[in-house]
């Protein structure tokens, strides 16, 4: 017997009918509507145009609006956007005209159904097999780590690769906006935020969930993505003795990593000094992980950094573990390069050999 979301489920292919054999296309990863006549899609990372059209406007705006009334949100002239994620999963933001001069625009991300792991990223090259071990050892130690990059460069990805590497016997509790991150673990918690809905139900944010969290009992908290003022609860929980907390931030650098960690975490509520707040930052992250999409469209760890408190000129120290070689272009249009290790040793290597962890320090020794 069918139950609601099966009818939603059906709407929704319905009304999405004009774009369903690009949203089945399993290379297809992500679709762009610009307006009822102008629709792009992703493939391997590269944006091409598609011959796919609705109607008129009015036909991709009632797709929006039946979207909308599935999730139990709003969409419409008081309240012209639209953040929501699928019954299969995918995430869908909306925006109406006039803000979106074009007519209404979409995007729906879809995300992977195969869980990714070390040996994917080995073999597709966006990591070396020692860099991915490195990366397991430190999930091994229960090292606080925050995965950096911009938009659509594989940040949730690689947050469930590494969870894949939490040791067994923990407590889990992933925090998201939209669940999209795929943890197979024993013990894990999900929790997901809400919005103020069109039945006035109270928002429940980030924020509030990481509050929550803490009096959970749990042994790593990770959180999806950290946007807000929940950079500070985030922050603190690292430094209240749950090792192995995680979280991914946009910026383009490690060190862009940390300074938008901190203009996040300075609009929490409980205000504390900027000294104080540096301090605990440089304190809590043990290393950030860098990812980048290259312009042949691959996504690849650019950069795995150590957090060593402060330099002498009061900035973050930030030193660069391993990082990406130059990166040549071949004659398939493929660039090629890789992660190499800079000769800098991190300050745990200590911690790697007490556990008797093969993993030499000639491994962190620079090529050359």
């Amino acid at each position: 017997m069918s139950g609601p979301g099966d009818v939603f489920k059906e709407a929704i292919r319905s009304f999405l009918s004009p774009i369903q054999h690009l949203l089945d296309d399993e290379r297809v990863t992500e679709v762009m509507i610009n307006g009822p006549g102008e629709i792009w899609i992703e493939i391997g990372g590269k944006v091409q145009k598609s011959d796919a059209k609705f109607r008129d406007e009015d036909s991709l705006r009632a797709a929006v609006n039946n979207i909308a009334q599935s999730v139990g949100r709003v969409i419409n002239d008081a309240e012209p956007r639209l953040d929501a994620r699928l019954p299969n999963g995918y995430r869908i933001h909306a925006v109406l005209p006039p803000c979106s001069r074009k007519g209404t625009t979409v995007a729906i991300r879809k995300f992977t159904t195969k869980q990714m792991t070390f040996k994917d990223y080995v073999k597709i090259g966006a990591l070396t097999v020692d860099a991915a071990q490195f990366l397991d050892i430190s999930m091994k130690l229960g090292k606080n780590i925050l995965v950096s990059g911009g938009t659509g460069s594989g940040k949730t990805t690689l947050l469930g690769v590494l969870c894949e590497r939490i040791p067994p016997g923990q407590r889990v509790i992933v925090i998201e906006d939209s669940s999209e991150l795929k943890v197979e673990y024993e013990h894990v918690v999900f929790f997901e935020t809400r919005l103020t809905d069109s039945r006035g139900l109270k928002e429940v944010s980030m924020q509030d969930l990481l509050k929550s969290s803490l009096r959970l009992r749990p042994d790593r908290i990770i959180v999806g993505e950290v946007r807000s003022a929940e950079a500070l609860e985030l922050i603190q929980a690292m430094n209240t003795g749950h090792k192995g907390c995680m979280g991914t931030v946009h910026a383009n650098s490690a060190f862009d990593a940390l300074t938008r960690l901190e203009a996040l975490a300075q609009g929490a509520e409980a205000k504390i000094s900027e000294r104080a707040l540096r301090s605990q930052i440089a304190s809590a992250i043990d290393l950030i992980v860098q990812i980048s999409r290259y312009p042949d469209g691959s996504r690849r760890v650019a950069e795995i950094s150590e957090v060593r408190g402060f330099a002498d000129d009061g900035a973050y120290d930030v030193v660069s573990i391993y990082n990406m070689s130059r990166m040549l272009r071949q004659a398939d249009g493929k660039l090629s390069g890789q992660l190499q290790p800079t000769g800098e040793v991190p300050t745990f290597m200590g911690e790697i050999e007490d556990n008797q962890i093969p993993f030499a320090r000639a491994k962190f020794q620079k090529a050359g």
